[in-house]
């Protein structure tokens, strides 16, 4: 019932394509990934104290009349015994539920907060009118202590507009007020709170109440399994660095990292970003896979030209200034094994130095990539 991330986000596939620097593969991967995940069903959670008008409430959200035959039953006395599930042609990939109201159970309030099954939804709704009971402060309570979304929709306020003396202004700062202290009062956050009327769905605060729910399913949907994936991608390309690391301390096997010579800088830089899959070529492949322009990738790069990868490193720049250059040509000639020792240590300095820069780069390249594709399935529910 919950749209959750589950370990196969990290499946073998785009693991080995971002191992061996083939970004364009790992992309596709990863978006093939996302797109199964944001398919899936998310659950809306409508619960109340009782007699709050919940299931009315849930036949707007789903677009229909009291009368239709789909509806949630209606009436004075609450008909809802246990969680009932609707399907909405509004929502075709959401399932509203429509939960027993607390004051409807028979059992005490912990008894009924422990045996809803609120683990099982993405997001809840808490619905009130007349009054913001301590019971709603414990509902909102133990769903913040979940760590779900949730929003407060107090219904019904086309009656308290025709029986308040107060004005309209007025009264609606009066229903927020009362309902964010109770909430403060035990250390719940502010959670977005609608005044709407059931009877007219156009009118008050139903529109914003539409677009927030689409935004925050939106949000569901993609945000975090794009958190998982990009800790994913960021785990492979950590690792990735790791054994490259092992590799330039063990004495430049410049056969595996495909480098000729190992005191041309740029050449070294050419040969990792390649290694990672951010080299121009592999950027244009990837640029155009997500419709973006090759230069907003390397916009976000670092190591985009030897010159740059200098001013971004001050040790880079340190070990590459024409005083450190001389230093180290003379060092052989005079102190000849200790010399080239030293000589060798600057050199895996610098091949670390560039790892390190081209390595963040591959992960802002990945993030750029997550992000795009994220604006592109974040599609209204």
């Amino acid at each position: 019932m919950c749209c959750s991330v589950s370990p196969e986000l990290g499946d073998r596939s785009m693991e080995k394509a971002l191992e061996e620097g083939k970004l364009l593969q790992g992309g596709l991967c990863v978006r093939e990934t996302l797109e199964t995940v944001c398919s899936a069903q998310l659950s809306i959670a409508v619960t109340e104290d009782s007699g709050n008008g919940v299931s009315s409430f849930v036949n707007v959200l789903r677009g229909l009349g009291h009368e239709e035959e789909t509806s949630a039953p209606t009436g004075v006395v609450r008909t809802i015994q246990s969680p009932t599930s609707y399907s909405s042609s509004c929502l075709p990939t959401v399932m509203p539920w429509d939960l027993p109201g607390m004051g409807a159970a028979a059992q005490s309030l912990e008894n009924h907060l422990g045996e809803m099954p609120f683990s099982q939804y993405d997001l809840f709704i808490i619905t009130a009118s007349e009054q913001f009971s301590m019971n709603h402060v414990r509902l909102a309570k133990t769903i913040q202590g979940l760590g779900k979304r949730f929003s407060i929709v107090w219904t019904k306020l086309d009656r308290d507009l025709s029986t308040s003396v107060l004005s309209e202004d007025q009264l609606l700062q009066n229903i927020r007020g009362n309902i964010w202290e109770n909430l403060q009062k035990r250390g719940i956050c502010e959670p977005p709170t609608f005044l709407v009327s059931n009877h007219d769905p156009l009118l008050h605060d139903f529109p914003w109440l539409r677009d927030t729910l689409y935004r925050d399913l939106s949000d569901i949907r993609c945000c975090s399994p794009l958190q998982t994936l990009s800790q994913i991608c960021h785990k492979i390309v950590n690792d990735k660095v790791t054994s490259l690391q092992e590799k330039i301390s063990s004495g430049f096997s410049q056969d595996t990292l495909g480098i000729q010579d190992a005191d041309d800088l740029g050449e070294c830089l050419d040969a990792y970003r390649l290694l990672f899959g951010v080299d121009d070529g592999s950027l244009q492949q990837v640029a155009q896979s997500v419709g973006k322009s090759v230069e907003e990738f390397r916009a976000a790069m670092k190591s985009q030209d030897l010159p740059t990868l200098c001013r971004a490193d001050w040790r880079l720049s340190f070990m590459t200034c024409v005083v450190m250059k001389a230093v180290l040509s003379t060092l052989p000639t005079y102190i000849p094994v200790l010399g080239d020792l030293v000589i060798h240590y600057f050199r895996r300095m610098k091949h670390r130095c560039i790892l390190d820069v081209v390595a963040e780069d591959t992960k802002a390249v990945l993030r750029k990539v997550l992000t795009s594709m994220k604006a592109d399935l974040a599609i209204v529910p």
